[in-house]
């Protein structure tokens, strides 16, 4: 049967058993704009059917938890009555076809969750993976999504601070973009998307409502990408400057008070928005169509579910809507009350003067239907035998080759096209392990970072998300935070299909493994499924944002080297293994298992050691190892070092090995006593001494020395991606 002979709600994305079940919850056939309501909220971007059993292992409460998962966004204490509200989402079947407005209003999305929080976005930070640049499809997509990031982020005024990018062979036909956003809020001031007050009237605030957009959430995010349909008219169109507008009117209704509740129109639209906010109050929405602001004529249905950017949902009392509709036309904003909160739990829709719509809230929302998916595990690889991997020849070169490796390569390109100044709240710039904003109003900062493990992943997916996790919070550590909660992204492939259900699964496992051991609380996140094409799967990519408390500012850290003549150490846990390691191509091999407290550790350790003082740089070791992680704080201090390794292995395993839990530190050669007690104390290691100086790096160890000289790794590290792309360096 082809798709257009294909029954209607089939056409929608609804099985036959959803079809079947709607008038079981309804009392009766489901009309056309409520049947559409249903395919989309039913869908799995929308409804997490297929994820939200897995989810509840996450470890969600803390101390310093005030608004965990639940909401648009979560929160956590960061002292003062402030508090950080982060989340990460994303976008990525809409990237994947239409680049630039894919990343642009993925952007655009993870703002306005933060806004509707009630918080003033401080902080962007994004996730990027895209095929080998060899490919013309992953270059094109891989400066189309740049450049929607770079120029939504510039014209809204919130900085770019930090993130990652990667290219593998299984990204070429389902890229992936992910974004997060922090935000700062007085405590006592969040808000909440739960819609309240039986007669308060609901106003829609923003843009007007068009065509674009519609039913994105069902074609474009919760399907198998294909060759054979133009999605284009599925991806939403970005809208900055208006967005611009948004943060600052409603960030002034809620400075005012005047807002009950407030959400963002995302994914469904018009539907998603009333129903959750129907339903987290425990109320209903009556809704009156016409009264919507339109850019042309759209049908009931396709006003339901238009995903038009840069709206907002609000809801606030008969008394003060005059001072939010004189507000929103002060800032020059479309605001129209659509609609009143009712008693009843239904959402209820009208156009024409006919009722188009009339629904138990929860029928769209916590009715939807949940899967138990499939939980064959697929086999793990026995770990490397190293008597079948050839060490290779030449040291250095194979150094080299590593340091021109688009994953490795310095993103300078990348994040020169963001403003990450803007708002002169960044201490610590792109570019190392972390990034560091200043909190208005105090002395302290936050750490921020967003990473993935999806190699790691790929080989064994409980090991790889606890990598995840731990190389997230050693991010933080070596700028000098500790961390206090944490977001995250899932993307995978079909969880319908095995093994991608039992990949989920252990992945989870592996992060709250990891979470727990270091004390720090899910609070918000995103499900990303059906990344894959008729080729490709993409490898389990959990994306971790975390956030870090740096109590003194001005003693953050960052990973380049500071001064000649400074004591170099490397410090950590655990033996570097070639099992996964990006220098041997294509992930094979086992990782090995991490020691979680050991590691929980060492992020104390450093920390601490930031704190005092006692540090002048930091820098992990994770993609490529050692060798490259020695580079990269010396191309970044612009000074070369000399160090000596005292570590058991293959001297190719221990410089390009990963997996061990290390880290590059450079002090004042007087402080070496006071971290040597530390490290001892918590039972860590050193593997490395050294000091910092002269033109080249130069790594000795088992009686050999590899060399090379700073300025060599510099041109090969900055130069690869400006290469591919024929653009300047």
């Amino acid at each position: 049967m082809s798709e257009t002979s294909a029954p209607i709600h089939r056409q929608l994305g609804l099985t036959d058993d959803e079809f079947a079940r709607i008038p079981e919850l309804i009392g009766r056939e489901p009309r056309p704009a409520e049947l559409v309501m249903f395919s989309l909220m039913w869908s799995e971007h929308c409804s997490y059917k297929h994820s939200r059993p897995l989810l509840g292992a996450f470890p969600t409460e803390g101390p310093r938890v005030v608004q965990g998962p639940g909401e648009n966004a979560g929160a956590v204490d960061v002292g003062d009555g402030i508090v950080a509200i982060f989340k990460v989402e994303s976008h990525n079947h809409p990237s994947a076809v239409e680049p630039f407005e894919g990343a642009a209003t993925g952007v655009g999305g993870i703002v306005r969750d933060i806004l509707a929080m009630g918080a003033r976005p401080i902080a962007l930070l994004d996730s990027l993976r895209f095929g080998p640049l060899t490919s013309p499809h992953s270059r094109h997509l891989f400066a189309g999504a740049v450049d929607g990031i770079g120029h939504y982020g510039n014209c809204i005024g919130v900085p770019t601070v930090g993130g990652e990018v990667a290219f593998e062979e299984c990204y070429e036909d389902s890229c992936l973009v992910n974004a997060m956003c922090v935000g700062v809020a007085r405590a006592d001031r969040i808000l909440s998307a739960a819609a309240e007050g039986v007669g308060n009237p609901v106003v829609l605030i923003g843009n007007r409502t068009g065509r674009d957009g519609i039913g994105g959430a069902s074609v474009l995010a919760s399907a198998e990408l294909g060759a054979d349909r133009d999605l284009r008219p599925s991806v939403q169109v970005s809208d900055p400057f208006t967005e611009r507008k948004l943060i600052d009117c409603c960030l002034e209704l809620a400075d005012r008070d005047l807002l009950v509740s407030l959400q963002d129109l995302g994914a469904a639209g018009l539907t998603s928005a009333a129903s959750e906010m129907a339903s987290k109050g425990g109320v209903g929405l009556d809704l009156d169509l016409d009264l919507v602001p339109l850019r042309e004529p759209l049908t009931p249905a396709e006003i339901l579910v238009s995903e038009s950017q840069e709206r907002m949902l609000a809801v606030v009392t008969p008394e003060d809507l005059p001072a939010v509709l004189e507000a929103c036309a002060r800032w020059e904003l479309e605001a129209s009350a659509i609609g009143t909160v009712t008693e009843r739990r239904r959402f209820v829709a009208h156009a024409g003067g006919e009722m188009v719509v009339d629904l138990p809230a929860e029928s769209l929302t916590d009715q939807a239907p949940v899967y138990e998916v499939p939980l064959d595990p697929a086999p793990i690889a026995a770990p490397l035998d190293l008597a079948d991997v050839p060490p290779p020849a030449d040291l250095a070169a194979a150094w080299g080759d590593l340091m021109a490796e688009p994953t490795i390569a310095s993103k300078r390109w990348v994040y020169q096209q963001y403003d990450h100044l803007v708002g002169a709240g960044t201490i610590v710039r792109p570019g190392g392990d972390a990034a560091v904003v200043r909190i208005p109003g105090t002395a302290r900062a936050l750490g921020l970072t967003l990473d993935g493990a999806e190699r790691h992943c790929q080989l064994d997916p409980r090991a790889g998300g606890r990598r995840a996790v731990l190389e997230a919070a050693r991010n933080l550590a070596c700028v000098g935070a500790r961390p206090i909660g944490a977001t995250d992204c899932l993307n995978f492939g079909n969880p319908e299909k095995p093994p991608t259900g039992w990949r989920l699964a252990e992945v989870i496992g592996g992060m709250s493994d990891a979470l727990r051991a270091l004390g720090t609380p899910i609070v918000s996140g995103n499900v990303s499924l059906y990344n894959e094409s008729r080729d490709r799967v993409v490898y389990p990519t959990p994306v971790v944002g975390m956030v870090g408390l740096v109590e003194h500012a001005e003693r953050s850290l960052a990973a380049a080297l500071a001064r000649d003549g400074d004591a170099v150490m490397v410090i950590g846990c655990g033996v570097p293994r070639l099992d996964g390691s990006i220098h041997l191509g294509p992930p094979r091999g086992r990782p090995p298992e991490p020691d979680l407290g050991l590691e929980a550790a060492l992020c104390d350790v450093l920390a601490t050691s930031a704190e005092l003082g006692m540090l002048q740089s930091a820098h992990d070791v994770s993609t490529g190892g050692l060798a490259v992680a020695l580079a990269e704080t010396a191309i970044a201090g612009g000074r070369g070092l000399s160090v000596v390794i005292d570590a058991d292995g293959r001297v190719d395993e221990v410089l390009f090995g990963e997996g061990a839990a290390w880290v590059v530190v450079s002090l004042d050669p007087a402080r070496v006593r006071d971290l040597e007690d530390r490290l001892n104390a918590a039972g860590l290691t050193i593997v490395g001494r050294g000091e910092t100086g002269g033109g080249d790096i130069v790594v000795r160890l088992a009686d050999q020395e590899v060399r090379m000289p700073v300025a060599d790794a510099a041109r090969r590290y900055e130069q690869t991606i400006p290469a591919a792309l024929e653009v300047p360096a």
